[in-house]
């Protein structure tokens, strides 16, 4: 097969693989928060970028090609990816011991993962609203990072387009595609592939909060590199 080199180690790869494609399946973890197996490419989050042949680039957009050198888990790209996941969860209001999605967080153990223990900016403290007009799941957009995941989820696999991304700047946001703009009056469900693949605890289901233990939950035991699959494909675990 094809290779590329990934921090000194040779990665197999097939014709029209992303870096992070073929990085994942041979069970190496680029960091990453808007990057699903299932769907297809975003590059929104920039926590997956990497060095390729000395040229920084986005892993989830950048197709394998033989002999490539590729720079990933260096001090430096780390450091810039702990910036970038600090301004997140300043950004928003993350507040992880309250969450029910604590221990099944792609954030939270992203940032556990890169080394960060403590917030190191001031928090924002933004006002957002909670939509919970849904029977069966609600939204909180308090915690929403805007990775699309959710959106692409909804045009590319459900075929809905329940939500879209809104505004400019500061004021990007997260909106429902319906009349109210509120979860109950758009066509989204509960069996919903959007439903399933938000990495934090912005979209969850009602009537469900802390089912898991703690002890049981997926990153308690394990961080990402021994559980990111787990993490892209057991989000309706």
């Amino acid at each position: 097969m094809k290779h590329f080199n990934l921090d000194g180690t040779a990665v197999p790869f097939e014709d029209g693989d992303t870096l992070m494609d073929a990085a994942t399946r041979a069970g190496h973890l680029i960091p990453h928060l808007c990057w699903h197996t299932t769907l297809g490419q975003s590059g929104a989050c920039r926590l997956c970028t990497v060095k390729v042949d000395g040229h920084l680039a986005a892993a989830c957009t950048t197709r394998a090609v033989p002999n490539q050198v590729v720079e990933n888990r260096t001090p430096e790209l780390d450091g810039k990816r702990l910036l970038l996941t600090q301004m997140l969860f300043v950004e928003g209001n993350h507040f992880c011991p309250s969450c029910e999605k604590s221990g099944h967080c792609l954030l939270q153990a992203t940032a556990y993962e890169l080394g960060m223990t403590e917030p190191r900016f001031d928090e924002f403290y933004p006002k957002r609203p909670v939509d919970a007009s849904h029977p069966d799941l609600w939204l909180d957009l308090n915690r929403c990072i805007l990775c699309k995941l959710c959106v692409r989820a909804s045009h590319e696999i459900d075929g809905k387009d329940v939500f879209a991304i809104s505004g400019h700047g500061i004021a990007t946001h997260l909106i429902v595609n319906s009349p109210s703009g509120k979860l109950a009056d758009s066509a989204f469900a509960k069996e919903d592939f959007a439903a399933q693949v938000c990495p934090v605890g912005a979209i969850l289901p009602k009537r469900r909060g802390f089912v898991v233990p703690i002890g049981a939950r997926p990153f308690d035991n394990a961080l990402v590199p021994a559980l990111m699959n787990a993490a892209q494909e057991g989000e309706n675990a």
